[in-house]
This record gives C-alpha cells, structure tokens and sequence, in this order.
C-alpha cells in the first residue's frame, strides 16, 4: 500500500476518533478500540493480526499502568478520608497567613494533586476558598483560581497522576525525569497561572459565593493526621523514583547501590511502599479495622478503572499505527516537518484536546502518533521525559465547553459561560504555555 494512502488511512482514524466522541459520545474507550480495530483493517492487515495487535497493545500497556494507576488511585483516596488533604490546607494558611493565603492555597493544591485526583482535591477544598472570600469580601476568584492552579498543574504534569504515567509509559520515558521536569515545569505555571493570574482576574471579575452552594464543614471520623506525616507520606514515591533515577547517572550499571535503588525506586515498588504507609499510618494506627482500609481501597479503583481502560485504548490505538506500517510513514512524515519534536508533541495533542475536550484521550492519542517520530530520530534518556510535558502541557490549553473541569468550575463558583471561558480557560493556556516554554527552554540543552 502506497505512503499517501496510509497517511489518509491514519488521518481518517483520527477524525473518526473524534467524531465517534464529540457527536455520538460514544465513550473514548469503546471508540478507541473500535478506530484502532477500523485502521488495522483498512491498512490492510490480515484480520486475525488485528486482533494479535489489539492484545499486544493493551497487555504491554496495562502491565505498568494498570498497577501504578491503580496503587496511585488507593493511595490517594486515603489521604482523602483520613482528612489529609484537609490538614495540608489547613497549615498551609496558618503558616502563610491570611494576607499570603493565595500562595499557600496553590501549594496545597499542588502537594494535593500528587495522590489525589484533581477534582476530588478541588471539591474537598473549595469550602476554605468559599470561608476566605466571605471572610475578606475579595472575589471568590482571587483564592480559587490559585488553588485550580495547583490542583491541574500536578494533574498534568508529574506522576503518580494518571496523565503523565500514561504517556510516559507509551514513548517509553522515564518517571524520574517525568517528575523532574514536571516539578521544573509545574511550579513557575502553578505561580503565574494560579497567585498572578488570580490577583489580576479577580480585580476584573467580583463573584461571590453561589447562593446554592451552603457547604458545611466536613466532619472527619478521626482527628486529622498530622502535616509532617502527611507531606512526608506524598513525598515517599517522588523522592524514591527520583533516587533511581539519579543512581543511573552516578552509579555504573552493576553497582550495588544502583541495583538496591533501582528496585526501591521502581515506580510500582514506589508506590507500594506509600501505598503500605498509608494503609498503617492512615489506617489502623489511627483506628480504623482492617475492614475499613480494605472498603476504602475497594471503592478508590471504581475512577481508577476508567482511566486504566481508556490508556490501554490508547496502546492499542498505538500498537496498530505501529505493526500497520501507519506509525511509520507519519512519523517519517512529522519527523522531516521543521518543528521541533517537542513543539510538535505539544500541537497534537492541543489540537486533540480542543477538538474532543479530553485531557486523558488528548495524551493517549498524541503519545500513539508521536511514538514513531520518537524511533525514527533515535530519541531517548532526558529528552523522552520533555516530550511528555510537552504532551501533558497540549493537553491541557484551552479548555472549554466540551471538558468536564469547565463546568466543574462554572458550578463550585457560580460563573456564566462567558467568565468561565475568561477565568479557567486562560488559566489552563497560561498553565500549558509555560510548561511548553520551560519543556523548549530546557530541550536546548537535553539532546
């Protein structure tokens, strides 16, 4: 089959892909799996290959990601009901104070979205944004853009949240350098995105409470846990990931110390290890049966299994570009384009995202199609890991009307359309455009 005719077999794919979820809201999983099926065949595999690729992609996805994601999704959800999150916002703004409570409310959201899914964080902590503005009389906006800003900065951009696991599980990145440039990436976004951003937006636009949103103070089973432990206990999985990868800069391969860190920092021994402390420190030290825990990690997997589905889609929908011989003509085709692959990585999935709304399909989708321009051009170390913020930061400009987190916010604070699009809309771009910039900054000197 000639290249031109599998250039319009993969670009036929994409738009099907997103007439199937934009117009038929046929759920991203079913239509991933039913487009990556359509393009096998229309590339002119033989059929039961189809079906050998479909296997292949999902299996060789859903081996890392299904366990990382699902111990991700429990880990969290027991520092949700043990009133962790509560207790990291709460002394943040005592140690901040009232006057600096931007600041501490976007590093709150930014420790928070680490094990914790973005708009559970958000609908947790809304009420402390809803007491400051009644509290002060200033623009419900001037302390909650801050804390959308740190909550989706970390959505997007630093692992264990399921986006950035996923894509860098498809272009085969490390976590350690995901996290380093999502950290690098993430916090000059959550600062100009969340407290500058908010400052200026809220002199522009006054809201105050929405007349429907009578919230009362959460009541916990158990006193709430301690900061150090907490912030200790978020830090676990990052800072051992992070460990593992430094060790293969400094230690040869063979050594001791690179073996026992490789192993202890494994993203899935990680996690197990924060995932065992949440469960004791969390859990039974603090009261609750073993039942319990069990309960609460059975009803975390419910999102969780989603997530897990839509990425093996999206390995799948990778797998068939790649053994369809699709992968191949259109990476050769975007890497002889005079975009940088970072900047390219960043369009695909912006476009995607705008098109379909989905932060996770735009990812999944951009990470299958820029997989081949990733082994034509010989990419890896470092550079894999900029290239998934630079997916992570398409993925997550300019959302509007067809994205949940939209309307997510439009309700908690009571905005019409028009300010919705004027507030978090700009404030994600702002997000994605910095951590673009800072990916392109830091590419001129990763090779």
């Amino acid at each position: 089959m000639s290249s031109t005719m599998l250039i319009l077999i993969a670009v036929a794919g994409i738009f099907g892909l997103l007439y199937l979820v934009i117009r038929t809201k046929l759920h991203a999983f079913v239509s991933l799996m039913l487009v990556s099926l359509l393009v096998g065949i229309a590339a002119g595999m033989p059929l039961d290959e189809v079906i050998t690729s479909v296997e292949s992609g999902m299996g060789g996805t859903l081996g890392f990601v299904a366990i990382v994601v699902g111990l991700g999704a429990m880990f969290g959800k027991m520092l949700e009901v043990s009133g962790g999150v509560e207790r990291l916002a709460q002394t943040l703004l005592q140690k901040f104070g009232e006057e600096r409570s931007q600041w501490a409310l976007g590093i709150a959201g930014f420790l928070v979205a680490i094990p914790v899914f973005f708009d559970v964080g958000f609908i947790i902590l809304v009420p402390i944004v809803y007491g400051l503005a009644k509290k002060t009389g200033k623009s419900l906006l001037y302390y909650g853009v801050p804390l959308l800003a740190g909550l989706a900065v970390t959505h997007s951009y630093i692992p264990p949240t399921p986006g950035p696991i996923a894509v860098a599980d498809l272009i085969g990145a490390e976590l350690g350098w995901v996290i380093l440039f999502g950290i690098l990436a993430g916090i000059p976004s959550m600062i100009i995105a969340g407290p500058l951003f908010g400052k200026y937006i809220a002199n522009k636009i006054h809201i105050t409470v929405p007349d429907y949103m009578n919230f009362e103070e959460k009541e916990y089973d158990k006193d709430l846990p301690g900061f150090k432990m907490i912030a200790g206990i978020i830090l676990v999985p990052l800072v051992l990931i992070l460990i593992n990868t430094l060790s293969t800069v400094i230690f040869a391969e063979g050594h001791i110390v690179r073996e026992i860190t490789t192993f202890i920092g494994n993203p899935i021994v990680a996690l197990i290890i924060a995932t065992l402390l949440t469960f004791k420190l969390l859990g039974t030290r603090r009261g609750y049966t073993k039942q319990e825990v069990q309960d609460i990690a059975t009803k975390a997997l419910e999102p969780a299994g989603i997530i897990i589905l839509v990425t093996g889609a999206g390995g799948v929908f990778k797998q068939v570009l790649i053994d369809s011989g699709v992968g191949e003509v259109l990476g050769q085709m975007m890497a002889g384009s005079s975009l940088p692959p970072i900047l390219l990585a960043f369009l695909i999935a912006a476009v995607v995202r705008v098109a379909q709304g989905s932060a996770t399909v735009s990812m999944v989708t951009a990470a299958g199609l820029i997989s081949p321009v990733i082994d034509i051009l010989g990419m890896e170390g470092p550079v894999l890991g900029l290239i998934v913020i630079a997916i992570a930061a398409g993925a997550t400009v300019l959302s509007h009307v067809n994205d949940s987190g939209f309307w997510l916010v439009n309700r908690y604070f009571g905005l019409d359309v028009k300010d919705t699009l004027k507030t978090w809309t700009v404030m994600e771009t702002l997000i994605g455009l910095v951590g673009l910039g800072v990916a392109l900054g830091l590419g001129l000197f990763i090779s």
